[in-house]
């Protein structure tokens, strides 16, 4: 596994890097070598948060974690990513050439959590071409947090969102 350490908002330290590095590598157990993890350690109104973003095979798992202190933040943020792991390895294990990535042998199940999810409802809509200050506006006025809608320009279909610091992302999926 590959493990980049960025920082943000904050002195990266080469002890700070070498242990989120040294606790990050725990999850090697769980997958091959060609992966790689992103690590960013940021300081956000007194709180130490932690970042992790792990990319494989099409599949993206990704933790947040925040806390008083930096050294918790990173073992919570490992802990979450295992419970991650574990809770989905069956769903992980069942897709098209997932062994290239994940080392199920390591995986040992979660007793507690359930597997199954259920989806309680379907919603269709019609999808309009528009402007991505037009779609940010349609979401507004519907008081949601995200919308999904046809690009005028690209002609595909994205999805605006409203982001935690009260700005607005925008996805494009690439096909």
């Amino acid at each position: 596994m590959n493990i980049s350490v960025y920082g943000k908002n904050i002195q990266l330290t080469d002890a700070l890097k070498e242990v989120a590095t040294k606790k990050i590598s725990r999850l090697d157990k769980f997958f091959y070598k060609d992966i790689e993890a992103k690590v960013v350690l940021s300081v956000e109104r007194k709180k130490q948060k932690v970042e992790v973003t792990i990319p494989f095979n099409g599949r993206i798992l990704r933790v947040e974690e925040a806390s008083e202190d930096m050294y918790s933040s990173i073992d919570d943020a490992v802990e979450s990513l295992e419970k991650q792991i574990r809770k989905h390895k069956t769903k992980l294990e069942d897709r098209k050439h997932s062994n290239e990535s994940i080392k199920f042998e390591n995986v040992e199940p979660l007793d507690d959590m359930e597997e199954d999810f259920k989806v309680v409802k379907t919603k269709r809509f019609a999808v309009k071409p528009m402007s991505i200050e037009e779609a940010v506006l349609q979401m507004d006025l519907l008081k949601h947090d995200f919308f999904v809608f046809l690009n005028a320009d690209t002609e595909e279909v994205n999805v605006v969102y409203k982001r935690k610091d009260a700005n607005y992302g925008l996805i494009e999926p690439e096909f």
